[in-house]
């Protein structure tokens, strides 16, 4: 710049964002999906006990007035954000990005969402929120490419986070403030814990939705923050030796986003369609298999090699694990982790899978074939849904979260949020979801 001040990786994208002030309607439209497929998977976690053990040790340090559907746990915008963002992983079903190479919603909803309980923005008003901080945490994705060993999540969320906060809570001038503060302390994650099958991992994105939060409140505070501390980020810690390269300002990278269909990490849902496909074949008999091969690219052998996971979340990043429970279930549920004994059905078909790389593939997908003996069955799988190409429709969206939510709030508590959310008027207060849930 002329002046000799450093200009930062978003300064472009945050002026693009902040002059916008309605969404076009095919993004509208994706942000409404985003936000009702993350809630979904958030109040299906809700159930489980030791997220309900997690919300209660939480109220210690962040008691407050918000209480999320289907839960009876009062707690300040902060630790319902931290709760939230953890219940919306618990079963790995909820959205990512690939050119990120994560979820840059996962943290964000439940944070606009606990801000907007006790507020007066609109729908329309969290949606644009949503999306800002959805466009800034794909570029933070981009740019933060992590080394093997760490995890992505509760790294770069937290830059969408305090873009999201900020624009909800002060207006966009504060975003940019707001992103820097963040990138001045962005964390680095571990793997270790999914490897050794615990779930403090799942707390990554609640560390991501607080520093988020205390980064959008310095912003407001007015405390300055040096211009492009995320270029300084990358070569202190990760020792990158070239700048960022990330989507430009005017691209919204919102419509390459996916959701998922299958409970599991992304990587693993090709070999589940291949394993799917098969299994629907008329000649396909499960308990005839003698053998089986996955062939698929680098990084979901790398990602996800969990070989005899013993706990939930090694078997959700486990691609062995995925393509037995496919096989056995015919799904890839949140159900799918709930018997993992070592003498089931899945356990026992797992130990015949091989996983190799095939250094062929420059793309996601995966290449399996399943012996039985009097035939191999193969399936190449290129394009799962919720990949650009084939974007989950709207029905599946909303029968993901009717199966998802209504165990825990009723058949119509669950139709009246699909329908606030998807079709409800962007001027009404949206924290009149909650009422709705009540």
């Amino acid at each position: 710049m002329s002046d000799g001040r450093v200009e930062s990786t978003f300064t472009k994208i945050v002026s693009w964002l902040a002059d916008c002030e309605a969404l076009p309607a095919d993004i509208d439209a994706k942000a409404r999906l985003l936000l009702l497929d993350t809630l979904g998977c958030m109040l299906a976690g809700l159930r489980h006990p030791d997220v309900v053990q997690f919300g209660y040790a939480l109220q210690r340090a962040f008691p407050g007035d918000v209480i999320w559907p289907g839960s009876n746990i009062a707690l300040g915008a902060a630790g319902g954000a931290a709760l939230g963002a953890a219940a919306a992983c618990w079963d790995e079903a909820c959205e990512g990005h690939a050119s990120a190479h994560g979820r840059p919603g996962l943290p964000v909803v439940p944070s606009l969402l606990a801000l907007a309980a006790d507020r007066d923005a609109s729908l329309a008003d969290l949606l644009l929120a949503l999306v800002t901080g959805y466009e800034i945490g794909v570029r933070a994705g981009q740019a933060w490419r992590i080394p093997a060993g760490l995890h992505v999540d509760g790294s770069w969320h937290s830059l969408a986070v305090a873009a999201a906060a900020a624009r909800l809570t002060s207006g966009p001038d504060k975003i940019q403030p707001a992103i820097e503060a963040a990138a001045c302390q962005i964390p680095a994650s571990l793997y270790l814990p999914v490897a050794a099958g615990s779930v403090v991992r799942n707390t990554f994105a609640s560390h991501a939705a607080l520093l988020g939060l205390l980064s959008a409140a310095a912003a407001e505070a007015g405390f300055d923050a040096p211009a492009d501390a995320l270029e300084e980020a990358r070569f202190r810690v990760l020792q990158a030796a070239q700048p960022a390269q990330v989507a430009p300002a005017g691209e919204w990278t919102i419509r390459d986003g996916y959701l998922k269909p299958f409970a599991g990490v992304r990587h693993t849902h090709y070999g589940v369609e291949a394993a799917l496909r098969i299994r629907r074949k008329p000649d396909f008999a499960l308990k005839n298999v003698r053998a089986i091969r996955l062939r698929t690219y680098e990084e979901a052998a790398r990602y996800c090699g969990n070989r005899a996971p013993h706990t939930a979340i090694q078997a959700q990043f486990s691609l062995s694990y995925a393509v037995a429970a496919a096989l056995v279930l015919g799904d890839l549920g949140p159900e799918a982790y709930a018997d993992m004994g070592a003498g089931s059905a899945i356990m026992r078909l797992e130990k015949t899978i091989s996983v190799d790389v095939d250094p062929r593939r420059v793309r996601r997908g995966a290449d399996l074939a399943v012996d039985t003996g009097a035939a191999v069955f193969t399936e190449i799988v290129d394009v799962v849904a919720g990949d650009p190409e084939q974007p989950m429709r709207v029905e599946d969206v909303k029968s993901k979260f009717a199966r998802y939510v209504e165990p825990a709030l009723g058949v119509k508590r669950a139709a009246a949020l699909t329908s606030f959310f998807l079709e409800g008027d962007s001027r009404e207060p949206a924290r009149n979801c909650f009422a709705i849930a009540g």
